[in-house]
């Protein structure tokens, strides 16, 4: 499998919700790699040229979707009365946000990353050559 590669995109829509502020949308694009097949990365398109990316662990998501989920920078969970919303909380030495976003489509970009690599597969997707190597040559680590 670690020469199968699977590269699967979605884009999003998330709230954010600030307390005595109009909600603001933002766009996200949500990307999975089978090369990294813990990982989700979410790209926020904060209107500026630059997006602010965010990795997370799938299974966070997942969980998320069903249950409160994750205890440290990145919480996600149902929207208290409102089971067609999930809620992720964001947390960062340079602030916190709290955002909403459809379940639906974070439950459909998820499915379709299972589809590509099932649960409890990952391991055999992962190439330590690659990952290696990225490690002994990554110039920020001189």
């Amino acid at each position: 499998m670690r020469d199968e590669h699977t590269v699967i995109c979605s884009p999003a829509v998330f709230e954010l919700i600030a307390p005595d502020a109009p909600v603001v949308p933002v766009n996200v694009e949500l990307a999975y790699n089978s090369r990294d097949p813990y990982a989700v990365q979410a790209s926020f398109r904060t209107g500026s040229t630059t997006a602010v990316e965010w990795v997370f662990a799938r299974d966070l998501l997942h969980d998320g979707l069903i249950g409160p989920s994750g205890t440290g920078d990145v919480r996600v969970q149902p929207v208290p009365g409102n089971p067609g919303r999930v809620q992720l909380e964001l947390s960062s030495p340079s602030g916190h946000a709290v955002f909403t976003t459809c379940a639906q489509t974070l439950g459909d970009f998820l499915h379709r990353t299972y589809m590509a690599v099932p649960a409890e597969s990952e391991y055999s997707w992962l190439d330590f050559d690659v990952a290696l190597s990225d490690l002994l040559n990554d110039p920020a680590r001189d």
